[in-house]
This record gives C-alpha cells, sequence and structure tokens, in this order.
C-alpha cells in the first residue's frame, strides 16, 4: 500500500512538472500558428505514456539506483574491504589514492555502460547518423561518448579521493578542448559540443550523482557538500574531448588511406 503511495504521489507531481510543456506546446500550435493539433488522440495517448514511464521511472531511482549508487560506494571504500578487517584500525588514516584503485575501477566501468545504454545519446547518434548521410558511425558515436564520460568519472573519482580542487581539472579540461577545436573537422564541433550534454541524461545522472555522493560520504576528511558533486560536469565535459579525438584520428586514418591509394 505504501509504494501504491508513493507511485500516485509521484505520478500528481509528474505531472505538475510536464503540464507547463504540454501547455507551451499546445499554446504555440493553437493560438500562434492557429492550427489544428494533428492526430491528437495519438499525442494524448502519448502524454499519457510520458507519465506513467516518468513515475515509474522516478520510483525506481529512489528505490534502486541511488541506493545502490551510494552503497556500492561505500562498500568499496570501506577500509575493511581495502586494506583487510584486522588492519582497519591502523590503516583507516593512512590510505593512499592507489588503495582505491577498484574505486576507479568501477567508476570507469559504470561511466561507460550508463552512457551506452543512455537513450537520449542514440536517438542524438541516430540523428547524427541520418543527416551525415552514414559517415558518422553510430556505434563509434556512441563508443566515444562512453569513452569519454568513463575516463571523466573516473577522473572525477580520484579528485574526490586525493581532495584536491574540481577547478583545476575543469580549466585544465577546457583549456584541451579549446586547443582541440581549432585543430578539429568543422563537421564534428558542434556534435562534439552537443554531446557532452546528452550524456548527463536519466541513466547517467542518478547513478553517477549517488557515486560521488556515496565517495565523500564515506571516506575520511571528505565533505559530501563541497567534495560529492562535480562527477556530472566531468561527465558532460570529457565526451567532448573524446568525440573529437575520435573525428580527428578518423580523419587522419582516411588521409592516409588516400595517400595510400595515391602511391
Amino acid at each position: 500500500m505504501h509504494l501504491l503511495t508513493d507511485l500516485f504521489q509521484t505520478f500528481l507531481g509528474t505531472i505538475l512538472d510536464v503540464l507547463p510543456i504540454a501547455l507551451i506546446i499546445f499554446g504555440f500550435q493553437l493560438f500562434v500558428l492557429r492550427k489544428q493539433i494533428p492526430n491528437l488522440k495519438k499525442i494524448l495517448i502519448g502524454f499519457m505514456y510520458v507519465l506513467i514511464g516518468l513515475s515509474f521511472f522516478l520510483d525506481g531511482l529512489e528505490m534502486a539506483l541511488f541506493p545502490l549508487g551510494k552503497l556500492m560506494a561505500q562498500q568499496l571504500t570501506d577500509p575493511a574491504f581495502i586494506s583487510g578487517a584486522e588492519q582497519v584500525a591502523d590503516n583507516m588514516m593512512t590510505l593512499s589514492w592507489w588503495d582505491y584503485r577498484w574505486v576507479y575501477l568501477f567508476a570507469f566501468a559504470i561511466g561507460f555502460s550508463t552512457t551506452i545504454a543512455e537513450p537520449s545519446l542514440l536517438a542524438v547518434a541516430l540523428m547524427a547518423n541520418q543527416v551525415s548521410g552514414g559517415t558518422i558511425s553510430v556505434r563509434g558515436l556512441r563508443v566515444a561518448v562512453a569513452l569519454g564520460v568513463a575516463v571523466g568519472i573516473t577522473l572525477g573519482a580520484y579528485r574526490i579521493v586525493s581532495g584536491t580542487p574540481l577547478h583545476w581539472y575543469i580549466i585544465t579540461g577546457y583549456v584541451l578542448v579549446m586547443l582541440q577545436t581549432t585543430r578539429a573537422p568543422k563537421t564534428i564541433i558542434a556534435l562534439a559540443y552537443d554531446s557532452g550534454g546528452v550524456t548527463t541524461s536519466t541513466v547517467t545522472v542518478p547513478l553517477v550523482a549517488a557515486l560521488g555522493l556515496g565517495l565523500a560520504g564515506t571516506i575520511p576528511g571528505r565533505s559530501p557538500l563541497l567534495d560529492g558533486f562535480g562527477l556530472i560536469a566531468f561527465a558532460s565535459l570529457f565526451p567532448i574531448m573524446s568525440v573529437i579525438a575520435y573525428a580527428q584520428i578518423a580523419e587522419w586514418r582516411a588521409r592516409r588511406t588516400r595517400s595510400k591509394d595515391g602511391e
């Protein structure tokens, strides 16, 4: 019964969240464009599906993904797991950044897998493939973005473990992006910049946020408020770098192939 009550409350909240979007779309269609809404019945059914799906999804996040992300972070940073139960008292405050290597591996794996599963990334990859006439591979773009997110979250996890300032990484990253942009193919720049945004969506954000808060809450000397946030910034920045690098490598290979054919 408690589960149904929570689901109903989430459903009501979702209606309030989606209602402004529906009012804007229908308002522009009826009062600005002054045209009837085509396939109104189908559109209304689709909105109902959206409301139901979002309600289940949001409740699922609260019940599964958020707790799992925090639990994994807590278990991987538990001194009993890192050093052995008999050495916890002696080594709790003397752990080095390398002692948390399983955290980095988990961060890389979860960053890659959640990005591959991201529906918004798949939609962008399909559109990019269509408008490019097949030049941009759907699989290649998804893997490039996923690798960028994986590397970014891994580096973000290291930042939490080491306690180094967030702005050092972000400023350095954007400087590298600007340098890459000057040498990147023009056709890929806008897509690369958009790739950083589509990764921070429905699947990636909950787990990444939970991981960051879990790490900051269990590692000695870290603050969940000061250190727990920031992983999503890494997940947005590094895909830009990886997609530009993917395009640069593809262009280099194409030039190399043309030069060999010319010989």
